[in-house]
């Protein structure tokens, strides 16, 4: 009943143009443990008003299958700035008509009446004690996309087998009820709840349990720089500094407020590097700005970048501040803490194809380390696990520029993990130290730990198996590679197949799946180096990482041989011009 989508299929049949009727119409978005990811537009690959519908309707039916108590919690669902003008689809369109889904059937909604950052929905199951929450975002994906991403009651992302259990009932309940079009019956409707006015006074005032340096932050000279790149960021970063008593952050102009159209960037991801903060770096130079904090569109990441004394930048990788900040929260928590034996029940986390220096600290310091599979669904729903029995998660993190720096949110949150970046540079700065400097210090103390990770574009399935096959199969059948160029392999783990050669049985410790490919090779040199395909975009990823023990300060013979490393697994083991995939352009 959407009159563009409707139009778009009228015309298309009307040209007999059956490619492109075979893309909209030959597969159906698929369900997973990251709820829906794909583009905006007509017919049932694409995220639109019908597939809203039908998925809701099918979560809606497998929600009330696993609650009885639903029709009395309720659902939450939140929404970020995205839009698509030619199929008349947005993020707050769809979730109005998930809204409406849940309260036809008698289920309560707290519906977000404005934009708000993704960590706002798992909040809000949390401290509200709901069934679920539904967040309509695509994140930093290319402006076209869309998403609908799913919380279950513990405020962690589903994990399986519920992604299984919804697509089922998706798959079951295709037909819009009833009234399903129509979302202005929500707003007379006394099942409609609006918490946006008790999540921003409450959110904030959680946070401000991670503020250590009240007076610090009240004084401190350093000026900070925040771009929410044409996201949600803005507003709720300049909360979090007034929470923090911290002077507001410069705000990037051209990318303050919120642009579906991200008119000022290729891609509205600030992972990828410097490209994303020209203008704050701009804005920097002028102002007089040591820092910039930059969140991507749904502010649950967080990159930094810091002036040198040369006057260049240095952007932080994703391992090198989750290297600080585990440092920073450790020493809060330890200087509030003089009970030593509490350090028992001290947890971090990070995800397997994330830097290991978390683990470093943890044995040094007493306290336990645990890797979870890649993604925070993981690191959530452990962290929970952990809470349940007692025990404190301090901080969690991924390489992805993903930080949970505050348990009242059990995912990643770049909004929190911006002002808690502002006040460890505050306090730094006391010290005479940068960011840059601390960081050099962790890696002096507890082991440098070298890591570079990127990434190939591959739009063919096929392509992506063969790649795998061949790695599993390299000197015959079952057989993995014994070196890489000059490197001697040591260990395999292989997460889809289950295969690991390092245990005593052979079978890997973390879940392992098979609808994803993930291989991970330890080398005789120390290096580790993981090969795994995205559950959200079209590319083969690859991290690794060498560490040395404490004392090794020879960084740039480490660098240049993890530069080798990573060459030689280019040329082996992806075999680009082979395989005819596209490298990441600066």
């Amino acid at each position: 009943q959407n009159p563009k989508t409707y139009a778009i299929v009228k015309q298309l049949l009307a040209e007999g143009n059956a490619g492109e009727l075979q893309k909209y119409f030959g597969s159906r978005m698929e369900f997973g443990t990251a709820g829906l990811r794909a583009a905006m537009g007509a017919g049932i690959s694409h995220m639109n008003d019908l597939t809203i519908i039908q998925t809701t309707q099918g979560f809606c039916r497998y929600l009330e299958k696993n609650f009885s108590d639903l029709k009395k919690r309720g659902v939450v669902i939140g929404f970020d700035a995205r839009a698509h003008l030619s199929s008349g689809g947005s993020s707050k369109r769809f979730a109005r008509l998930a809204a409406n889904t849940f309260i036809s059937q008698g289920v309560p909604v707290y519906l977000f009446s404005d934009i708000i950052p993704t960590p706002f929905v798992p909040y809000t199951v949390t401290h509200l004690k709901l069934c679920a929450g539904i967040m309509v975002t695509a994140s930093h994906n290319p402006k076209q996309d869309n998403g609908y991403k799913v919380y279950w009651e513990n405020g962690a992302q589903i994990i399986s087998p519920h992604d299984k259990g919804i697509s089922q009932a998706i798959e079951e309940n295709q037909e819009p009820w009833p009234q399903a079009w129509d979302d202005k019956l929500i707003d007379s409707s006394p099942l409609l709840h609006d918490p946006y006015a008790m999540v921003n006074k409450e959110y904030f005032k959680d946070i401000q349990k991670q503020c250590f340096y009240r007076n610090i932050n009240k004084e401190t000279n350093l000026k900070f720089v925040h771009t929410s790149v044409h996201g949600v960021g803005h507003k709720f970063v300049q909360l979090a500094f007034k929470a923090f008593d911290l002077s507001p952050p410069f705000a990037v102009p051209e990318q303050k407020d919120p642009d579906p159209d991200f008119p000022t960037v290729k891609y509205p991801n600030p992972e990828e590097g410097k490209g994303v903060l020209t203008l704050s770096f701009a804005l920097a130079e002028k102002d007089g700005a040591r820092i910039i904090l930059a969140n991507d569109p749904d502010a649950d990441r967080l990159a930094v970048a810091e002036k040198q004394e040369s006057g260049e930048w240095k952007v932080f990788s994703g391992n090198e501040l989750g290297a600080l900040l585990g440092w920073w929260i450790f020493t809060c928590w330890k200087n509030n803490n003089r009970d030593t034996r509490a350090i028992k029940d001290v947890y971090m986390l990070s995800s397997t194809v994330s830097s290991k220096i978390l683990r470093a600290i943890a044995l040094k310091e007493g306290f336990h380390f645990e890797e979870t599979l890649t993604g925070f669904k993981w690191m959530g729903n452990r962290a929970k696990q952990l809470m349940d029995q007692g025990k404190a998660v301090l901080f969690a993190f991924e390489e992805a520029i993903g930080y949970m720096c505050c348990p009242a949110v059990l995912d990643k949150d770049g909004v929190s993990a911006a002002v808690i970046t502002a006040e460890m540079a505050s306090f730094l700065a006391t010290r005479n130290l940068s960011l840059t400097q601390q960081l050099k210090a962790v890696y002096d103390e507890y082991g440098f730990h070298i890591t570079k990770a990127s990434y190939f574009i591959c739009h063919d399935p096929k392509v992506i198996q063969q790649l795998f096959d061949n790695l599993r199969n390299f000197d015959g059948k079952n057989t993995y590679p014994k070196s890489c160029g000059r490197f001697k392999v040591s260990g395999i783990r292989d997460l889809t197949t289950g295969y690991d050669s390092s245990q005593p049985d052979q079978k890997a410790i973390l879940p392992t799946s098979k609808s994803s490919q993930m291989i991970t090779f330890t080398f005789a040199n120390g290096g580790v180096a993981t090969m795994r395909t995205s559950g959200t975009e079209p590319k083969i990823k690859y991290y690794s990482e060498l560490c040395a023990p404490p004392g090794n300060s020879d960084v740039e013979q480490l660098k240049k041989e993890l530069d080798e490393l990573v060459n030689a697994l280019e040329k082996h083991f992806f075999q680009p011009e082979k395989n005819k995939l596209q490298r990441k352009t600066e």
